[in-house]
């Protein structure tokens, strides 16, 4: 059954306004953040020259997309999609290396500006994609545990169909992503639980974002908990999430700096405790997710894209989207997610849009989009 375009959109375009409110404050303390912008904290976008710019969240988010599509274009199956991912996001840490290497580019969104601009914050991730050889679960190339891929995870669960692949891959394939650069199981079991949850909200609208929450933990924890005994450490840390926004006598602060918001497991937990405690209030969410001594962007990324799910696109105040630059072209990469390969759906056998992105690596000419 095909679901609501809004909610791809709305995933993905909320992931970046997440990205890029929380990008303002993500190497400050609360302490600094209350200085700068008083005792309630940011309570928007800090404009720069009327843009809000995204961060490294938004483009590897972007990129896995990418990747992908390029798997499913190729038809070679589920197996192979960790190694069109890999490919993206190589390619696009090549691009931060090196702005102007005329190399031949097989993602379409390495010609579109926003998405090519050098804002990696994360130096772990940059250094692992530029290895001739990725991680995996089972041969990780560290134990990083930050949250620098983590948001390469929201594609894979709006990229689940039941048609195209078994529940349970959606758990392996987003531990296989994150694992490509960040090697602590806590790190890439966080990928699992987040695909989990973006798969559920996008799947099955009648259920509750603490079900979706506590269904994606368990399963994580039922799927790996032989093999990695994290599984169940980190389903401690989110069941402690979803039991603290039933505290409102707590300040949201305060949790905040309580769950920490820094390794990869507490930044999902970050963005959980914000969506709860918001009741769904998207400004609210923003507010609690990137007022704190954490990872500002990247808690602010992940709620972005679960709310986004969850609300769809009409839901994002527009004043969100009006001043953030790539809204174009991730309603673009959000529709091609929900509509999948041509060939696949046997809906047409060519489409030349399609086919000059996914098989050419060329973006379709739209007026600002591409670089000259």
């Amino acid at each position: 059954m095909r679901t609501n375009l809004s909610a791809y959109r709305g995933c993905l375009l909320g992931l970046a306004v997440g990205d890029a409110m929380g990008l303002t404050v993500n190497k400050k303390t609360l302490a600094q953040i209350r200085e700068d912008y008083g005792p309630a904290g940011l309570l928007g976008y800090d404009l720069v020259n009327g843009f809000a710019d995204i961060s490294s969240h938004t483009q590897i988010a972007a990129y896995s997309a990418n990747g992908l599509l390029l798997g499913l274009t190729h038809g070679q199956g589920a197996t192979a999609y960790p190694r069109y991912i890999a490919q993206a996001l190589k390619e696009w840490a090549k691009i931060q290396h090196l702005p102007g290497d005329p190399m031949r580019r097989s993602c379409w969104l390495s010609h579109v500006r926003q998405l090519r601009q050098r804002h990696c914050m994360d130096a772990r991730t940059l250094d692992a994609l530029t290895r001739d050889v990725l991680g995996s679960p089972e041969k990780p190339s560290n134990q990083a545990d930050g949250a620098g891929t983590l948001c390469a995870a929201v594609p894979v669960g709006l990229f689940f169909y039941p048609e195209r692949m078994e529940v349970q891959q959606i758990g392996l394939l987003g531990t296989q992503t994150v694992a490509l650069t960040h090697g602590h199981p806590l790190a890439f079991l966080s990928g699992a639980v987040l695909s989990y949850v973006i798969a559920g909200i996008i799947q099955d609208e009648e259920s509750s974002m603490e079900q979706h929450f506590c269904h994606g933990a368990e399963a994580v924890a039922a799927q790996f908990g032989e093999e990695y005994p994290q599984a169940r450490e980190l389903r401690t840390l989110l069941e402690q999430a979803v039991a603290l926004a039933k505290r409102p006598e707590l300040a949201h602060w305060q949790v905040m700096e309580q769950l920490g918001c820094n390794s990869c497991a507490q930044v999902l937990a970050g963005a959980m405790y914000a969506v709860l405690a918001s009741h769904g209030d998207f400004d609210s969410a923003m507010i609690i997710a990137v007022n704190h001594s954490g990872k500002s962007a990247a808690v602010g990324a992940v709620t972005g894209a679960v709310l986004g799910a969850a609300m769809g696109e009409e839901a994002l105040p527009e004043f969100y989207l009006e001043c953030l630059e790539p809204v174009g072209v991730l309603r673009e990469l959000a529709t091609d997610l929900y509509n999948g390969c041509p060939k696949e759906w046997r809906v047409r056998l060519f489409d030349d849009d399609w086919d000059k992105k996914y098989t050419q690596g060329q973006p379709v000419e739209r007026s600002g989009w591409a670089e000259g």
